[in-house]
């Protein structure tokens, strides 16, 4: 089944529901145009879309399982990072707060710097601002992330969050500032809902900490390179990556032993400001 029958098939969907178009695009996190051009088939949609659009449907779970099996087909996409700052990369961060929204476990593995979701403001504004954009789309991006901080907080979500300790060390930011978005993470670490693990760099490695990626339950895996996004909900892959970050966290130091390294590498930064 190509998009256009895709479309075709969530079109009927939505009819047989007796919803909107206006009320799914809104619960899709997405325009009625760019809903209505899937539905028409002048866009395929993506993985995500398809399971946006799905879950706004409130369609069966047999129904959801079948087309997203189909959307499947194609399961393996990759977007290029300048086709989300040509159509505003602020958007895709609200695509991806809607599925998180909708995660009840996320696994994310990050070994260059701090998660979006655990990072602070000035922690934010440097990593998006070496990107070049303006200061307008920057401050847009900017609330966008801030704002997915919130999912954090709601109740049934569990957060599981493996990084390397580079992260820790690489000054992306004056010592200052660094102290704080390591003050944050061990604050965040002592949430019931959220676990928080360390790779030291002494650590034996059977694995090659290459891209990060962000595991969404079982189905949906979404990984981080130099020029692209690259989206899979093939369960070979998403198995794939489970082994991967469960073999980082299984050589991480969690709690306590996590903390105490953390502290020590704050400590150091606050010596620097002291110092500088």
């Amino acid at each position: 089944m190509n998009g256009v029958h895709i479309g075709r098939a969530l079109r009927d969907l939505r009819a047989a529901s007796g919803k909107q178009a206006k009320a799914v695009a809104r619960s899709a996190v997405m325009s009625p145009s760019k809903l209505s051009k899937i539905e028409n088939g002048v866009l395929a949609p993506s993985l995500i879309d398809v399971e946006r659009i799905l879950s706004a449907l409130e369609v069966s779970e047999e129904v959801k399982a079948r087309l997203a099996e189909v959307a499947r087909q194609a399961a393996t996409e990759a977007t290029a990072w300048r086709i989300y700052r040509r159509t505003g990369v602020h958007k895709h961060q609200n695509e991806i707060r809607a599925i998180e929204a909708q995660t009840s476990l996320m696994r994310l593995f990050q070994p260059a710097c701090v998660p979006g979701l655990l990072q602070t403001p000035e922690y934010a504004r440097a990593v998006l601002g070496r990107h070049g954009y303006t200061d307008g789309v920057l401050e847009k991006m900017m609330g966008a992330r801030l704002l997915r901080q919130e999912v954090l907080f709601e109740a049934g979500r569990t957060f599981r969050f493996v990084i390397t300790e580079s992260v820790l060390r690489w000054q992306l930011v004056p010592p200052a500032m660094m102290a704080a978005q390591l003050d944050k993470l061990m604050s965040v670490s002592r949430m019931s809902n959220v676990s928080l693990s360390v790779v030291p760099l002494g650590a034996p490695m059977a694995d090659l900490p290459s891209s990060s990626f962000v595991l969404f339950d079982a189905n949906l895996v979404i990984v981080e390179i130099p020029h692209a996004e690259v989206t899979t909900s093939e369960a070979r892959d998403v198995e794939l990556y489970v082994k991967k970050f469960d073999g980082f966290e299984g050589v991480a130091v969690g709690d306590e032993e996590m903390r105490a390294l953390v502290s020590n590498l704050r400590d150091d930064f606050l010596r620097q400001q002291e110092t500088g």
